[in-house]
């Protein structure tokens, strides 16, 4: 058998679906080959010629795996990376240095850079529909005013679930690698308003059924009232910049008062 001498570096990873603690081998005497570029068991170092378990073996073994906090500091680096320099330009050492860990810390945690991208979309999808649900909670069901709390509600829904930050990056991230990417146009569609149009659409039929709206098509009227918000979005939300407050307002009256005048009772 061959021998020579390599790289360090003591972190976590996942071995047959478990995590345990590798050491990346430097500075033994002698180092098998095949073992040059890959972890092997902390606890085995070499002396002279020959592998054997060290006596901390056991204990190093069995410490406990890091916490979910480096996964996530990797995850929202990668977010910002991936939008500011696009999926092309983007590069695991720039993510890795911006969450503070090392690049071998980001494989191990989540991938190359394609998984990477997949895993923060699919996050920030999740967070997003959560969002929307939590601003869902408020529609006007049994209004009293119509247009009054319809447009609260749209601007709320403007800023906590389509304007917020989470908003952006999807719609900037799925129009510009939607191309690279079909799944993840696919799943944002599936769980964005895959998800969110018939929820919407619901809500509208309760208005409808209630007198307060004249609706024939719920889903199509559902569809229609999230694109009169989203009309005054595109270049903003190309160039991932933080719509103002005063415009969300004015977005949000001005796509209720035309919602209205085209499904309101009369």
């Amino acid at each position: 058998m061959s021998y020579k001498k390599h790289v360090t570096g003591v972190e976590w990873t996942i071995i047959d679906g478990t995590a345990k603690r590798r050491r990346w081998l430097q500075r033994a005497a002698v180092i098998p080959v095949k073992y040059s570029g890959q972890y092997c068991p902390i606890g085995q170092v070499l002396y002279g010629s020959v592998m054997k378990t060290s006596p901390v073996a056991a204990s190093s073994e069995t410490q406990s795996p890091p916490t979910t906090s480096k996964r996530q500091a990797i995850l929202n680096a990668a977010a910002d990376v991936f939008a500011e320099d696009g999926f092309a330009a983007a590069s695991i050492d720039a993510i890795a240095a911006r969450a503070g860990v090392s690049r071998q810390t980001v494989y191990n945690q989540l991938g190359d850079k394609d998984n990477l991208f997949k895993v923060v979309v699919a996050e920030i999808t999740e967070k997003s529909s959560a969002d929307f649900f939590r601003v869902l909670d408020t529609f006007p069901v049994a209004p009293i005013d119509l247009e009054k709390e319809l447009t609260e509600f749209s601007a709320l829904l403007l800023r906590k679930a389509v304007c917020d930050a989470n908003g952006r990056w999807l719609r900037k991230l799925v129009e510009t690698e939607g191309g690279r990417f079909p799944e993840l146009f696919e799943t944002w569609k599936e769980y964005g308003p895959g998800k969110k149009y018939p929820a919407i659409a619901a809500r509208l039929a309760q208005l409808a059924l209630a007198g307060h709206l004249d609706i024939e098509d719920p889903a199509l009227a559902a569809r229609q009232y999230m694109a009169l918000l989203a009309t005054d979005l595109r270049i903003n939300q190309r160039i991932g910049r933080p719509t103002p407050e005063d415009e969300v307002d004015r977005m949000a009256g001005e796509a209720t008062k035309t919602f209205l005048r085209a499904f309101g009772k009369r």
